[in-house]
């Protein structure tokens, strides 16, 4: 496994235990179809909620935030809705991210989630 692939992860493996001790459900992890992947799909009471996480090693070479573009987001929430439809899902849904910065030795120096990017 590649190191990028073991950062991310780590980065899902952490984002999913916050979200499980926040009383989030989580329902898939690393949901792939042919267009993209959505990290993980968690239950928030009655939301689905569609959660990218990101993950890096230091911010020298810009955040994680940074990496969430107009075009990352549009094929997410593409996915998102496809999941709903084919689930048949028909409550409110939602996009979170989760960026979350490592130091060199892999432990935490920056966890933030961000809800409802979408507004």
């Amino acid at each position: 496994m590649s190191q990028h692939n073991e950062v991310g992860k780590i980065g899902e493996n952490l984002a999913k235990k916050f979200l499980e001790k926040q009383g989030y459900k989580i329902i898939e992890q690393n949901y792939k179809t042919k267009y993209s992947e959505i990290d993980l799909v968690v239950q928030n009471k009655k939301c689905l909620v569609f959660v990218e996480v990101r993950t890096k090693i230091g911010e020298n070479f810009g955040t994680p935030e940074e990496t969430i573009n107009k075009k990352k987001m549009r094929k997410i929430k593409g996915n998102a809705l496809t999941y709903a439809v084919f689930k048949k899902w028909n409550g409110p849904l939602r996009l979170d991210a989760i960026c979350i910065v490592l130091k060199p030795d892999y432990t935490v120096e920056r966890f933030d989630h961000y809800e409802n990017l979408l507004g």
